[in-house]
C-alpha cells in the first residue's frame, strides 16, 4: 500500500529523496547531481513510500513570509511506477498541506509536455509558454478556498 509522508531533512529518506529527484528530473537535462537544492531547507519534502521503498516526491516552497503563495517544485516518481497514481497521491497531499497552513494559491513551473497531468488535479495554465533549465515550461496555478 501506497503512503505518502511529509519528511525533514534530518530523516534518512531525505537522502533517497534527492537521488531520486538526481535519477528523474536533473540527469535527463544535464543539471549536476543535487543542482537544484538551494530551497531545500526553507522548504517541505512530500514521499511516496510502498513499504520502505520511496517510489516518489514532491516539494512545497513558500514565496512569502505570509503563507499567501507556494510553489510545486521537484515533482519526481521512479521509472518503474509512474501511471499508478502515485503523483496525484503526492499531490493531493500536498494540497492538503497548503490549506492547513492557509496558503492561497500555489504555483508551479510545469514542463510544457505535462501540463495535463496538473490541469486534471485542478491547476491552470496562465501566461505564455518559457524556457527554463533548456527545457519548455508552463505556468501553472491553483487558488485555494479555505
Amino acid at each position: 500500500m501506497i503512503r505518502i509522508k511529509r519528511i525533514e531533512l534530518q530523516d534518512p529518506l531525505y537522502q533517497k529523496e534527492r537521488l531520486l529527484r538526481n535519477k528523474i528530473l536533473l540527469r535527463p537535462i544535464g543539471i549536476p547531481d543535487f543542482g537544484w537544492e538551494k530551497n531545500d531547507a526553507k522548504s517541505w519534502h512530500f514521499v511516496a513510500l510502498d513499504e520502505n521503498e520511496l517510489i516518489g516526491c514532491v516539494v512545497l516552497v513558500p514565496l512569502d513570509e505570509q503563507n499567501v503563495k507556494a510553489q510545486l517544485i521537484q515533482m519526481a516518481v521512479d521509472d518503474s511506477r509512474q501511471g499508478q497514481g502515485i503523483g496525484r497521491l503526492l499531490v493531493e497531499e500536498l494540497i492538503k498541506f497548503s490549506k492547513k497552513l492557509g496558503f492561497q494559491e500555489i504555483e508551479i513551473h510545469s514542463r510544457s509536455d505535462i501540463t495535463s497531468f496538473y490541469s486534471h488535479l485542478g491547476f491552470e495554465i496562465y501566461g505564455d509558454e518559457f524556457e527554463e533549465v533548456n527545457v519548455k515550461h508552463r505556468h501553472m496555478r491553483m487558488l485555494l478556498t479555505p
